[in-house]
Protein backbone atom coordinates (compact mmCIF):
# COMPACT_ATOMS: atom_id res chain seq x y z
CA UNK A 1 0.00 0.00 0.00
CA UNK A 2 1.14 3.40 -0.97
CA UNK A 3 1.66 6.66 1.54
CA UNK A 4 -1.45 7.62 -1.00
CA UNK A 5 -3.61 4.97 -0.32
CA UNK A 6 -2.98 4.80 4.02
CA UNK A 7 -4.86 8.53 3.75
CA UNK A 8 -7.53 8.07 1.55
CA UNK A 9 -10.33 9.78 4.04
CA UNK A 10 -13.86 8.49 3.18
CA UNK A 11 -16.69 11.70 3.84
CA UNK A 12 -18.87 11.88 6.37
CA UNK A 13 -22.78 11.40 5.92
CA UNK A 14 -24.93 14.22 7.07
CA UNK A 15 -26.30 14.32 10.36
CA UNK A 16 -29.30 16.16 11.07
CA UNK A 17 -30.68 16.58 14.39
CA UNK A 18 -34.57 16.15 14.99
CA UNK A 19 -36.13 18.74 17.34
CA UNK A 20 -34.33 19.47 20.52
CA UNK A 21 -32.10 16.28 20.38
CA UNK A 22 -28.91 18.76 19.99
CA UNK A 23 -29.96 20.59 22.42
CA UNK A 24 -30.83 17.82 25.13
CA UNK A 25 -26.72 16.29 24.24
CA UNK A 26 -25.41 19.20 25.20
CA UNK A 27 -26.84 19.14 28.76
CA UNK A 28 -25.73 15.39 29.27
CA UNK A 29 -22.91 15.51 31.13
CA UNK A 30 -19.48 15.69 29.56
CA UNK A 31 -17.77 12.26 29.59
CA UNK A 32 -21.51 11.12 27.77
CA UNK A 33 -21.84 14.05 25.89
CA UNK A 34 -18.23 13.22 24.34
CA UNK A 35 -19.23 9.88 24.54
CA UNK A 36 -22.03 9.99 22.17
CA UNK A 37 -20.45 12.92 20.13
CA UNK A 38 -17.86 10.20 18.90
CA UNK A 39 -20.07 7.20 18.50
CA UNK A 40 -22.15 9.44 16.33
CA UNK A 41 -19.26 10.31 14.54
CA UNK A 42 -18.29 6.74 13.52
CA UNK A 43 -21.91 6.42 12.54
CA UNK A 44 -20.98 8.90 10.24
CA UNK A 45 -18.29 7.14 8.79
CA UNK A 46 -20.29 4.12 8.32
CA UNK A 47 -19.63 2.61 11.17
CA UNK A 48 -21.77 0.54 13.75
CA UNK A 49 -20.40 1.50 17.30
CA UNK A 50 -19.95 -0.85 19.90
CA UNK A 51 -22.59 0.48 22.28
CA UNK A 52 -25.24 1.09 19.56
CA UNK A 53 -28.54 -1.56 19.86
CA UNK A 54 -31.19 -2.18 17.37
CA UNK A 55 -34.21 -0.09 18.64
CA UNK A 56 -37.27 -2.02 17.49
CA UNK A 57 -40.53 -0.87 16.55
CA UNK A 58 -39.99 2.62 15.44
CA UNK A 59 -38.31 1.65 11.62
CA UNK A 60 -35.74 -0.08 9.75
CA UNK A 61 -31.92 0.87 10.54
CA UNK A 62 -33.29 2.83 14.09
CA UNK A 63 -30.45 1.99 16.78
CA UNK A 64 -29.95 3.49 20.29
CA UNK A 65 -26.89 4.73 21.86
CA UNK A 66 -27.06 3.98 25.35
CA UNK A 67 -24.49 5.21 28.15
CA UNK A 68 -24.72 4.91 31.91
CA UNK A 69 -23.38 7.82 34.22
CA UNK A 70 -23.08 7.53 37.44
CA UNK A 71 -26.08 6.37 38.77
CA UNK A 72 -28.00 7.60 35.08
CA UNK A 73 -29.04 6.30 32.11
CA UNK A 74 -28.40 8.37 29.01
CA UNK A 75 -29.89 7.16 25.58
CA UNK A 76 -29.55 8.67 21.75
CA UNK A 77 -31.45 7.59 19.41
CA UNK A 78 -30.88 7.83 15.50
CA UNK A 79 -32.06 6.41 11.88
CA UNK A 80 -29.46 5.23 9.35
CA UNK A 81 -32.06 4.45 6.31
CA UNK A 82 -33.65 7.65 5.76
CA UNK A 83 -31.42 8.10 2.61
CA UNK A 84 -28.03 8.82 2.86
CA UNK A 85 -28.40 11.40 5.78
CA UNK A 86 -28.29 10.43 9.44
CA UNK A 87 -31.27 11.48 11.63
CA UNK A 88 -30.91 11.86 15.24
CA UNK A 89 -34.21 11.27 16.47
CA UNK A 90 -34.30 11.82 20.64
CA UNK A 91 -31.68 12.01 23.15
CA UNK A 92 -32.51 11.79 26.81
CA UNK A 93 -31.67 11.02 30.75
CA UNK A 94 -33.81 7.17 31.47
CA UNK A 95 -36.20 9.01 34.01
CA UNK A 96 -36.98 5.01 35.43
CA UNK A 97 -35.19 4.09 37.96
CA UNK A 98 -35.98 0.57 37.99
CA UNK A 99 -36.51 -1.69 34.22
CA UNK A 100 -34.73 -1.07 31.10
CA UNK A 101 -38.15 -0.28 29.55
CA UNK A 102 -38.01 3.32 27.29
CA UNK A 103 -41.34 5.13 28.51
CA UNK A 104 -44.03 5.09 26.25
CA UNK A 105 -43.99 9.10 25.89
CA UNK A 106 -40.21 8.75 24.30
CA UNK A 107 -41.38 5.44 22.04
CA UNK A 108 -44.30 7.79 20.43
CA UNK A 109 -41.72 11.02 20.12
CA UNK A 110 -39.37 9.17 18.68
CA UNK A 111 -42.02 7.45 16.30
CA UNK A 112 -43.35 10.85 15.33
CA UNK A 113 -39.54 12.06 14.49
CA UNK A 114 -39.00 9.35 12.36
CA UNK A 115 -42.19 10.21 10.48
CA UNK A 116 -40.92 13.35 10.41
CA UNK A 117 -37.79 12.88 8.88
CA UNK A 118 -38.95 10.45 6.23
CA UNK A 119 -41.15 13.17 5.44
CA UNK A 120 -37.78 15.76 5.52
CA UNK A 121 -36.08 13.23 3.20
CA UNK A 122 -39.01 13.11 0.37
CA UNK A 123 -39.00 16.90 0.18
CA UNK A 124 -35.14 17.20 -0.44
Amino acid sequence: MTDREENIEFPLRPLIWMGNSRKNIRDFPTEVRLSVGYALQLVQAGETPLEAKLFKGVGSGVYEIVKRYDTDTYRAVYAVKIGETIYVLHAFQKKSKTGIKTSQSDIDLIKKRYQDAVIKEKQK
